[in-house]
């Protein structure tokens, strides 16, 4: 720190987050960016590193490297344990930290409400350790089919995905495509015709965010590829072998993954009344959390109530981005003595993709599917990426995968079994 600059410290380096840094590295701020991970993950294509199609450094950008020679911009790896905000200070597991202004970014983790069972058994997709996680059990699944006897074959081979939002329609579409393409041909001794991906969804529809249209084609998609679709379908209780429903219906499964619903993170130190629903952090158009003065909060933890999002906005990544893009401006009127401005979000539409061009856009006016949506959401998602090498990686992953249906990346990696002692 430096006593003739005013000080920002953000928490997490998410899309929100590191959007904020990025646009303040020449603004004459001193900036603190804090997160537990020394690089930024791109969520949106976490499913294709849980499912073997991108290694995980593809989607991973080290935080270092985007901020080099910038000399106001540091970045700390910490987990940050409370704020005290009268004080202003944020007291983190390497130290403590005073700003000028806070920043609250640390986007939002998984929602089991409040189901201990499932959160103990079910498979999380988060962050990049869990992706890994996951494929390392999606693999060794498959090892442990060719050796299973057949009285557990079909819990085994029985892939349960519990929410129907995109994170789980382009799950279920990617795993009902292993079976299909991969499968056969890495087990070319071996009958998987057995292997079964289910998607359930409390709701009545699938993408309950996206048009209607949408809705429809995606679901038929999925069907097309064999997935078993399930619609106001509740998961009252997983116990690691059995997925209980609502209705009283059960699913014999040991593979179940959880893509039902996530939650702000909480922070000790910020008031009670702070949290809304879903514990995210109540902020004013200027994404000042309310009742908290020189503290903000952007991204998925903040909900912001206007005329056209009367409930708050969407949790997306567009989202993030703006508001980070927004309030860096704002920082930087203050800077000046200029007034600030208020948040608007501009809705530049959604998409997911099924499988092989297999995808749905909707746009503000019109919304479109199949082999176009497909390469739009490519190009949209490529554009996203940070950095040049990572697209070229990422572009050479894709075409080789759509020319021949398969990848090379099917590797289990475990852990070393000796720990590494703390520094």
């Amino acid at each position: 720190m430096t006593m003739d600059k005013k000080t920002i410290v953000i928490i997490g380096a998410g899309f929100g987050g590191l959007r904020l840094a990025q646009d303040l590295k020449k603004s004459g701020y001193d900036i603190f960016l804090i997160d537990e991970h020394n690089y930024h993950q791109f969520q949106p294509l976490m499913y294709q590193v849980a499912t073997a199609r991108l290694e995980a450094s593809n989607i991973s950008f080290p935080l270092r490297k985007v901020f080099q020679y910038c000399k106001n911009v540091h970045v700390r790896i910490a987990k940050v344990t409370s704020v005290d905000t009268n004080s202003k200070t944020v007291k983190t597991s390497i130290g403590d930290y005073s700003y000028d202004y806070l920043v609250l970014a640390m986007g939002a983790k998984t929602n089991y409400f409040g189901n201990t069972e499932l959160e103990k058994h079910a498979f999380p997709m988060k962050s990049v350790p869990e992706a890994i996680q996951l494929r390392n059990r999606i693999l060794e699944t498959f090892e442990q089919a060719v050796l299973a006897p057949e009285a557990e074959m079909q819990s085994l081979l029985n892939f349960v995905i519990v929410g129907g939002g995109p994170t789980g329609v382009e799950l279920a579409g990617a795993l009902a495509e292993m079976k299909k393409y991969i499968l056969p041909k890495d087990y070319p001794d071996q009958d998987f015709s057995k292997l079964t991906v289910y998607l359930l969804e409390g709701l009545p529809n699938l993408l309950n965010a996206m048009s209607d249209d949408s809705k429809k084609v995606s679901r038929k998609y999925l069907e097309d590829l064999g997935v078993h679709v399930k619609t106001e379908t509740i998961v009252s209780d997983y116990d690691g072998e059995t997925v209980t429903l609502k209705s009283g219906e059960t699913i014999k499964a040991k593979n179940v993954i959880w893509a039902a619903g996530i939650s702000g993170v909480s922070l000790d130190g910020i008031p009670k009344e702070s949290y809304a629903r879903g514990n995210r952090l109540t902020v004013n158009r200027f994404n000042e959390i309310e009742n908290l003065k020189d503290v903000y909060a952007i991204g998925d933890i903040s909900v912001m109530s206007t005329p056209k999002y009367p409930n708050g906005h969407p949790q997306l990544a567009a989202v993030a981005i703006e508001q980070g893009k927004v309030l860096a401006k704002n920082f930087i009127r203050l800077k000046q003595g200029l007034n600030t401005v208020a948040y608007e979000y501009h809705d530049k539409g959604s998409m997911a993709t099924v499988g092989k061009r297999k995808a749905v856009v909707d746009l503000p006016q019109f919304s479109f599917q199949g082999r176009l949506a497909w390469f739009t959401w490519m190009f949209v998602h490529l554009m996203l990426i940070l950095s040049v090498k990572n697209k070229l990686s990422i572009f050479v992953n894709w075409m080789f995968s759509y020319f021949n249906n398969d990848s090379t990346l099917r590797v289990i990696i475990k852990p070393a079994s000796k720990k590494v002692e703390n520094l």
